[in-house]
């Protein structure tokens, strides 16, 4: 796949197929319109263009909603390669671009910068300033500029529609299974280890703490979860907790740590990700570092039955 980070980058290609849209979690919804992006571009001996915006259009335009992210950038583009998409072209997104009209969007960018042979869309995909073009227009604006148009109808699942404010609110509530379930891939977070207070240790489960380095990525709701833990190449069981830990800090500081089960290794500096399985309950403050210590067992237990099953 090959990434242009802005649309004057790009280089034509023959017979492009092109979608566009911000694409954060390449969910299931998005993975049908990638897949008959592919099957078009093959069909019409071409290549497929897929044209996304980072940051994120509400974050510039509402700076207030504080938008959270399914994917960092790397993860998506990651993401999208698997998908199979044959170019990625990242344009940023800004005040400035946001006041480009429907109409010079198409003729501007996806006409003559990109050669826009045949355009996929999602179900109810809009457009240009004040979000005004729509797939009205663009079946309007195809015979003008020499593009043909197809839009994807809406992805249903348990007659629930997917979308990537759906997953965020799934996550945000702990539900990591429904979103895991909508990604159709379990959910990432990323960092580096650094060193926490050492208080896991003293309790018989020592934690690694995970510094979360992108700050528009989403984290879970507070609670203790089963995950998958990859860290030097190798992929581990354990469990996390995020939160203040209300039993034995009185920071109130939120952490992310994670116990790696059967795992006795230096890892101070290096890159963690974890891949949330499973929410086993709320955080909660115990009376004592005991009752703690034997909540701990069973919450290990739990993980460990959890991550079998799964």
């Amino acid at each position: 796949m090959k990434v242009y980070r802005g649309i004057d980058e790009f280089e034509k290609v023959d017979n492009a197929v092109v979608t566009t849209g911000t694409f954060d979690g390449v969910h299931i919804g998005h993975r049908k319109i990638l897949n008959r992006l592919g099957q078009v571009a093959e069909n019409v001996d071409g290549e497929s263009v897929l044209l996304t915006f980072y940051p994120h259009p509400r974050s510039v335009l509402q700076p207030e909603s504080q938008i959270k992210m399914l994917n960092t950038l790397d993860e998506k583009i990651d993401l999208l390669e698997k998908a199979g998409i044959d170019n990625l072209i990242i344009h940023p997104f800004t005040k400035e671009f946001s006041r480009t009209s429907s109409v010079e969007f198409v003729r501007d960018i996806l006409v003559n910068k990109i050669g826009t042979k045949k355009l996929v869309i999602g179900y109810d995909h809009h457009f240009g300033r004040n979000r005004e073009g729509s797939f009205e227009h663009l079946k309007e604006f195809g015979p003008v500029y020499g593009f043909d148009v197809e839009e994807i109808s809406a992805l249903d699942i348990d007659e629930v529609n997917v979308s990537s404010t759906k997953i965020r609110k799934a996550l945000e509530e702990g539900d990591v299974q429904t979103a895991n379930t909508f990604l159709s891939y379990s959910y990432p977070l990323s960092g580096k280890v650094v060193k926490g207070e050492m208080l896991g240790r003293s309790l018989g489960y020592p934690t690694a703490n995970i510094d979360i380095e992108e700050s528009i990525k989403l984290i879970p709701a507070n609670g203790v979860y089963a995950v998958k833990v990859k860290v030097g190449g190798e992929q581990f069981s354990g469990m996390l907790n995020i939160g203040v830990r209300p039993t034995v800090s009185e920071s109130h500081e939120k952490s992310v740590e994670v116990n790696i089960f059967d795992f006795d290794r230096y890892i101070y500096g290096e890159e963690i990700t974890v891949e949330f399985i499973q929410r086993i309950r709320n955080e909660k403050k115990f009376s004592s570092g005991e009752e703690l210590a034997e909540q701990l067992k069973q919450d290990k237990e739990a993980c460990q039955e959890a991550l079998g099953a799964q």
